[in-house]
Formats: structure tokens, sequence, C-alpha cells
């Protein structure tokens, strides 16, 4: 009863995706890597965008990786798009898409979870997919008092997991578990009065949310240097653990003899939310900085921030 009534309200309740439907396993591929660690109202944003630019694993492969980078903008955590090509050029070498689970899981940037989408929604592979909200439905549908919630280990979710997942429908049944996470079963306030297995919860009602660490908080200083219609940019040490390669404005330190910036935004980036100011001011251009003009800078593998700057100046 569980998957009939779960699968009859995804095919009504479910929402329009833009990767929705999609039958080509590289489609696939790079909607799940996007959402990784991203929202879904992004990822609607750039998947289609760069669908259109890299229509194929063939395509992404012969890429360079700067145009990747620059396509991946916004997004954040670039090893994924980096990993995304790495796995399209094993696509091309090995001259085929792999099928299953364990052969997905050898392409760079595969993990179980990834592995286990794509092979149950473009190939029907009876696999069974665990993230963030399936664990959440699977926790209440136990009852948080058994054995499952008090352990809390992956192992027994994915059994669990598998033993509900409809081996004759998998993809959907899997995106309908996410679903159903994502639209009613919430974090702290699930909408059990909309919930479709309701009937079947063993913990319904609200629940205590999880605390979270306190967030950091820091100041950016960058400098906006402007000259014949093109602005100075400077890339990140290609070593960075964070966002290595990428190009953004050159940062300066805080001084308070600086007259009132010409931008101030909000910016957070993993655990650290930051106030950015950015001052109107000349820039002496350092080895390996670039003059680039405002009408190609989307050419170029730019930070998120950087963009945000960019795109708050009124320049795109």
């Amino acid at each position: 009863m569980f998957r009939r009534l779960l699968l009859g309200w995804f095919a009504q309740s479910q929402r329009k995706l833009p990767w929705r439907g999609a039958t080509d396993p590289y489609h696939i591929l790079v909607s799940e890597i996007m959402l990784q660690q991203t929202r879904v109202a992004v990822v609607q944003e750039r998947y289609t965008k760069f669908i259109a630019q890299f229509p194929s694993a063939e395509r992404l492969a012969r890429a360079k990786e700067a145009t990747v980078l620059a396509a991946w903008s916004g997004l954040g955590y670039y090893r994924r798009a980096r990993a995304l090509q790495g796995a399209a050029k094993e696509i091309v070498r090995r001259g085929s898409f792999p099928r299953t689970v364990p052969d997905l899981m050898e392409l760079p940037g595969v993990g179980r979870y990834t592995a286990s989408a794509v092979a149950s929604i473009a190939f029907g592979e009876p696999v069974a997919v665990v993230d963030g909200n399936v664990k959440r439905v699977i926790g209440r549908l136990v009852n948080r008092k058994t054995k499952l919630a008090e352990a809390n280990t992956e192992k027994q979710y994915w059994e669990t997991a598998s033993q509900l997942l409809d081996r004759q429908s998998p993809g959907d049944f899997n995106q309908a578990m996410m679903e159903l996470g994502a639209l009613v079963c919430l974090p702290a306030q699930p909408l059990c009065h909309a919930c479709p297995v309701a009937a079947l919860c063993g913990a319904r009602g609200p629940t205590a949310r999880a605390e979270r660490p306190a967030r950091r908080k820091a100041d950016l200083h960058y400098v906006l240097a402007r000259r014949n219609g093109s602005i100075l940019l400077r890339q990140r040490n290609r070593q960075s653990s964070l966002m290595a390669g990428m190009w953004e404005l050159p940062e300066i330190a805080a001084s308070k003899e600086r007259k009132l910036p010409l931008l101030q935004l909000r910016h957070s980036i993993t655990t650290t939310d930051y106030t950015v100011f950015v001052h109107d001011e000349k820039k002496t251009k350092r080895q390996g900085d670039r003059w680039v003009p405002l009408r190609s800078v989307d050419r170029l593998p730019l930070t998120g921030l950087t963009r945000k700057i960019i795109r708050g100046l009124g320049n795109e």
C-alpha cells in the first residue's frame, strides 16, 4: 500500500523541473551532480543553460576547463564541475555510459547516492537512494523510537530504503521519496495533513529541529578598478582549497581612511556570513592580473561573489 499511495501522489504532485522525465543518462548525471549541496531553485536556473552549452558527454569532455567553470559559476563547490568533466572524459574513453551502480561509482565524483539515482532513473536498475530527505521520511515512517532511528546508521537507512523500494518503478519511487521529504515531510513542521502515507507513519506531527552551530561573521573588502570599459580581475591560486583557479576582484585590507564603499552586500560561503565592501579605487596591476572587458567577463570562470558584485553594479 505504501508504494501505491506514494507513487500515486508523486504522479499528481511532483514539481515540474527541467530534468524531470529525462531519459538521457548524461542529463540525469548532470542534474544529480548539480543538486549536490545546492538548492533546487538555483539548479533550475543553471541546468538548462549548461545542457544547452554541453548537450552530451562528448561535448563536455572536449571543452576547456575554464569554459566549464565559467558555465558552472554561481553553483559553488567547483570541484563538482571538474569531477563532472572528468566523468565525461571517462565515459568517452570507455565508449559507452556505465549502467550499473558499481560501474557508475568508478566515475570521478560519483558516490553511492549519485550512482544509484542515475542507475534507477536512467536504466531502471532496482536500487534505492538515500539522501537527507529520504532519511527524514524513513526516520518518521518507522518512528524515531525504533532501533533504526537510535542507531542512525547509513547501513540501516539503505537497508530500509531497499525494503520499501518499488522494484517495478525504481526511478519514480526514488524521486517520489525525495520529493516527499522536500515538499511534505519537512524537518521541524511536517505537513502531515498533505502526506499521502500519513496513515502508515509512526511519528506524525512536529519534531524538534536539530540545533545548528552558530555561523561565523566576517568582512571582505575588494577594489573595483576600471579602465576603458574593462575591470581588473585576479585569479585565485590553482592550489587553493576553495574556488581554485577562479577569477575575482582584487581583495584589499580594511582601512578607516577609505571613502564610503561603492557597493555593500552580504554573501555566504559554507559556514561564514560575509559583509562585502566594494571600493571604487585605482589598483596597480600585479603579474597575472588581467584587464577584462565587461562585455566578455562571462567567458571567465568567475567566483559566485564576483558575479554577484558585477550584477549589483548593474553591469550585467
